[in-house]
């Protein structure tokens, strides 16, 4: 596997309409059942409990790229993470990586003691990733997703915790 830095600038920043539309690209690269156009927009402009990030990413001399994003609630003390993609050009750099870990900080600044996320039973990249963090498979939700009837695992981090953040396993 290769783990190698992002060898260009990452800047991590809260998502904006107008990287709606790269966003909505990456979702069609990255899943079978991607989220609409339309619900990004509502997640960025109107979800009071939405946190939206993205990943833009700039090589020397070139334009920036949005690179990765991902969305998380916040409900009550909860930081439940509904999204994480990263473009296919840019995967295996630490961009999901960053983007988890910038997610987990904002979470635990607002309060957030406990993180939760359904991840395909068949994603063994993400779960790694997952675990790396300190997130265990609490269970399986059965037929979870509607386009293969894969299982979700449902995986938790409790409690959020700096020292996770600071020394990943």
């Amino acid at each position: 596997m290769n783990t190698e830095a992002v060898s260009g600038d990452l800047v991590i920043r809260p998502m904006t309409i107008r990287d709606t539309e790269a966003v909505y690209a990456i979702d069609l690269l990255s899943f079978s059942l991607p989220w609409s156009l339309r619900a990004y927009r509502f997640e960025v402009s109107e979800n009071e409990n939405a946190r939206c990030l993205v990943a833009e990413y700039t090589l020397p001399g070139e334009k920036s790229t949005l690179a990765g994003m991902i969305v998380t609630w916040i409900v009550l003390d909860e930081a439940h993470i509904g999204t994480l993609a990263v473009h296919p050009h840019f995967r295996r750099k630490g961009i999901g990586r960053e983007l988890l870990f910038a997610s987990l900080r904002d979470a635990l600044k607002e309060g957030c003691v406990l993180s939760y996320l359904e991840v395909r039973r068949g994603n063994l990249a993400a779960q790694t990733l997952y675990q790396k963090y300190g997130f265990n498979v609490v269970s399986v939700r059965q037929k979870y997703y509607a386009d293969t009837g894969e299982d979700a695992l449902l995986m938790t981090l409790k409690p959020i915790d700096e020292t996770i953040l600071n020394n990943p396993k």
